[in-house]
């Protein structure tokens, strides 16, 4: 087999070289942002053709595994999305099995519940080293199990307060011992409640025939690695590393037998790999047009983002006001499967007011006052509000749209 240079040594020479354009697409259709949604899947769908969803603080429009459903579905209710993640799969049984469940995938995740087996390689892993530099007495860990065992799904609180009283990492110790069960496997999330992790006992809220940490590494590996390659449609090796957050030399260690194809990407220069069902045919549909959390799948991945969509983004919450370019929480526009323009959007009262409004060009107008009315009713606002138009010269085309 013909091979050429990779990262860490050969790789076999490409089955398809694709243009950007077409990589591009391929892209949008792995991540749910280009064909008809599947509403009868709805957010369960969502999260399993992602695989993952991942779970921030920050709310200003609402919660970034909101937005996730929203961007691909539309208008879903938000108290139904919210229930569609946690709510077990069959609520009304006597005791019915979680849907998903919280772990560290590409960050704090949800995941569906299918893939615990998959997660065992990072339970053992934890378990093999020190974390965070937080003592646990004797006897603290043991005490949190028997009091899940005995009271049944808890909060922090519920086990005795999640702070000792100083700054954010000052955990009690309860709180230290439960997030350690947590990351080795003796216990799960299966719900947040009031954005507090409600914690559970493995043992008693994963199904039976998936508790188990029986893979082995290996195995592990190459089933999350094809999962981000579905997911992500087409990659490189540090696109998918990033997707399940893996080393890249754990990439290469599966890849071979993940059922990925190598490819060449027009652009990229660098080795990819593909779904080969995403090379079946040509890729179309009808576009979303949505505004964009930063932590969404499509482009949580920086460089990946820059590299598809020619476009550079850059969370900014945590840097300083006066040195932010595009605001707090700015969200790019997605339209016609391309990233169009941001808002960074605040709400006040039941108006959505955008702070301020970046625009690629009079093409992005229309659809970013469209995105800007559809999340206005979603989240229950009825008025929209622009304070600020990075470019001037759109401000009046773009207070004319929202007028209309």
């Amino acid at each position: 087999m013909t091979t050429r240079p990779g990262p860490t040594g050969p790789v076999p020479a490409p089955a398809a070289e694709l243009s950007a354009d077409e990589a591009r697409r391929i892209a949008l259709r792995a991540q749910g942002l280009l064909g008809a949604p599947d509403r009868r899947a709805g957010v369960r769908g969502v999260l399993r053709h992602l695989g993952a969803v991942q779970l921030d603080t920050i709310s200003v429009l609402a919660r970034s595994h909101e937005l996730v459903a929203y961007a691909r579905l539309g208008a879903v209710g938000r108290a139904a999305v919210e229930a569609a993640y946690w709510t077990p799969a069959d609520a009304e049984v006597a005791d019915p099995a979680p849907h998903s469940f919280e772990y560290w995938s590409h960050a704090a995740c949800i995941l569906p519940i299918e893939e615990w087996p998959h997660f065992a390689f990072r339970r053992r892993a934890y378990r093999s080293r020190p974390h965070w530099n937080h003592g646990l007495a004797d006897g603290a860990y043991e005490a949190v199990i028997k009091q899940l065992r005995a009271e049944g799904p808890l909060t922090a609180t519920d086990l005795g307060g999640a702070k000792n009283g100083g700054p954010w990492w000052d955990w009690s110790e309860a709180k230290v011992a439960v997030e350690r069960a947590l990351m080795y496997g003796d216990v799960v999330c299966t719900e947040r409640r009031g954005w507090k992790r409600v914690y559970d006992l493995a043992e008693r809220a994963v199904p039976g025939a998936l508790l188990h940490d029986d893979l082995a590494d290996t195995e592990c590996l190459r089933r999350l690695v094809r999962l981000a390659g579905q997911s992500l449609g087409v990659g490189t090796r540090a696109d998918i590393a990033d997707y399940h957050r893996l080393k890249g030399e754990q990439v290469d260690a599966a890849i071979a037998d993940s059922g990925l194809v190598p490819v060449a990407v027009e652009g990229w220069g660098k080795p990819a790999w593909a779904d080969p069902e995403a090379l079946a045919g040509e890729v179309r549909g009808r576009h979303r047009t949505a505004l964009l959390s930063p932590f969404d799948s499509l482009i949580w991945d920086r460089a990946r983002t820059e590299r598809v969509f020619g476009f550079t983004h850059r969370l900014e919450a945590y840097v300083p006001r006066p040195k932010r370019v595009h605001g707090y929480f700015a969200m790019p526009l997605l339209s016609g499967g391309r990233l169009v323009g941001r808002v960074d959007p605040a709400r006040e009262g039941s108006t959505l007011v955008a702070r301020q409004v970046s625009l690629e060009g009079r093409a992005a107008v229309r659809p970013m006052a469209r995105a800007l009315w559809e999340a206005a009713s979603w989240v229950g606002c009825d008025a929209v509000r622009v304070e600020r138009v990075e470019r001037p010269e759109f401000a009046a085309a773009l207070a004319a749209e929202l007028a209309i």
